[in-house]
């Protein structure tokens, strides 16, 4: 490591949903060969000069995966998150499946507490608890999230247990919709058989978001769900999208007037989400053994990664030990 900087033994890495486009080949923003890995559980070999304090060796630690530059709008408005420069680890610069791997200092984050694949599942939760921060989600709110993934359930949990949101969470899977309720859900909706208009009418009777849900978080990636984020947010609500539709999206747009909605992007993770997801993590409340579908050995990886992409709604996170 060279001043500032950490060397740290990569122990487990986490498959996220940017690998699986990057392995099927339609990531665009990813140029081949690409070493992946952006979801790191690692242990400190040693520090270099000028890391105060410095870290210990053999300390548990994540990475927030992200670069800023500190000079574009993104970075001057306070917000690195979303420079516009930022090269992720295992996207648009090789990643974290590989032995060992030097960072900045100041990305590293300790949790001492937290078992190995908690540490791994800390960035794609941040992901999740950052879109609920775009939110301005108060325990006040109902949430409706789109998708039960690994980055809708970040959402579920960031809404429901960190911030005492009642949280309405659809997806097609009821085994996904199962582990949304563990991670703090109060609602669930299974779409493949339940219309999510008639059910949000059959709980606003019952008083659950009487006049709509407050914030709509779409995390899934369709037209159909970025446009159904507007059609049912209350009229004043704000609509969160994580990522972006592969497609283009057709909106009436006389309900972004009529509805003064707040219409917000939400771009990887701040410092502080991560702290957040920490602190959760610590507390044992988030479900995070049922959150790890499969845990492979380094060799597996490969075989891994062709049964996700064969199968991909049967999988939450895989990990991959190194």
């Amino acid at each position: 490591p060279g001043p500032g900087e950490v060397l740290l033994r990569v122990e487990r890495v986490g498959y996220c949903g940017s690998d699986l486009s990057t392995y099927r080949g339609v990531n665009p923003l990813v140029t081949y060969p690409r070493v992946p890995g952006h979801e790191i559980q690692a242990t400190v070999i040693t520090s270099g000069s000028g890391v105060k304090p410095p870290f210990a060796a053999g300390e548990a630690v994540t990475v927030a995966p992200y670069t800023n530059c500190g000079a574009c709008g993104g970075c001057a408005s306070g917000r690195p998150n979303c420079c516009r420069h930022n090269q992720t680890l295992g996207v648009q610069r090789e990643g974290a499946l590989t032995e060992r791997i030097v960072v900045p200092a100041e990305k590293v984050l300790r949790a001492p507490g937290l078992s190995k694949p908690a540490l791994a599942l800390v960035e794609p939760l941040a992901v999740g608890f950052h879109a609920v921060e775009r939110g301005r989600v108060t325990a006040d709110d109902t949430v409706l999230v789109f998708g039960c993934g690994m980055i809708g359930l970040g959402a579920i949990a960031g809404a429901g247990l960190d911030r005492g949101a009642a949280v309405i969470a659809v997806d097609l899977d009821d085994a996904k919709l199962g582990l949304a309720r563990a991670a703090g859900a109060t609602h669930v909706i299974n779409s493949a058989r339940q219309d999510v208009a008639h059910e949000l009418k059959r709980l606003a009777a019952d008083g659950v978001a009487p006049h709509g849900p407050t914030v709509c978080v779409e995390a899934v990636g369709l037209p159909q769900t970025f446009v159904a984020c507007v059609d049912h947010v209350a009229f004043g609500g704000r609509v969160v999208y994580i990522g972006y539709a592969k497609a283009a999206v057709s909106y009436e747009t006389k309900w972004f007037l009529l509805k003064e909605l707040d219409v917000l992007g939400s771009r990887g993770a701040t410092k502080a989400d991560f702290e957040r997801v920490v602190g959760l993590l610590e507390t044992g409340r988030y479900p995070t053994e049922a959150t790890v579908t499969r845990t492979v050995a380094f060799e597996d990886g490969p075989a891994a990664m062709e049964r996700w992409s064969a199968d991909p709604g049967s999988v939450t996170k895989i990990h991959v030990e190194l």
